[in-house]
């Protein structure tokens, strides 16, 4: 899924997940550039085993990423469900996005 070809920028996950897992999309380049963070969200829930979940950490300066996100995985995704979490302490959001069923 993912497009990004900038060195700078790593990947926000270099293998398929078994087990429930959390990606860090709050780095300064996320900041910058929210189609990055819907584009690396989307990579972490494609590693992502069917029957767990991984917790989408986005960055503050996006808001909360119902407004932005979840319609673009949904539309990606067939058996995902989304939930907000909550406001990490320094400022971030957290989804949850469970892969098949539980």
């Amino acid at each position: 899924m993912s497009n990004s070809t900038d060195p700078i920028i790593e990947p926000v996950t270099r293998r398929d997940h078994d087990v429930s897992w959390s990606a860090n999309l709050e780095q300064p380049y996320h900041a910058a550039d929210r189609d990055l963070v819907v584009e690396q969200a989307g990579d972490a829930v494609e590693a992502t085993a069917s029957g767990t979940h991984v917790n989408l950490v986005t960055h503050r300066d996006h808001g909360r990423p119902e407004a932005y996100l979840w319609e673009a995985l949904e539309e990606t995704f067939d058996d995902l469900s989304l939930e907000y979490v909550d406001q990490c302490g320094c400022g971030g959001h957290v989804t949850r996005a469970r892969v098949g069923a539980e």
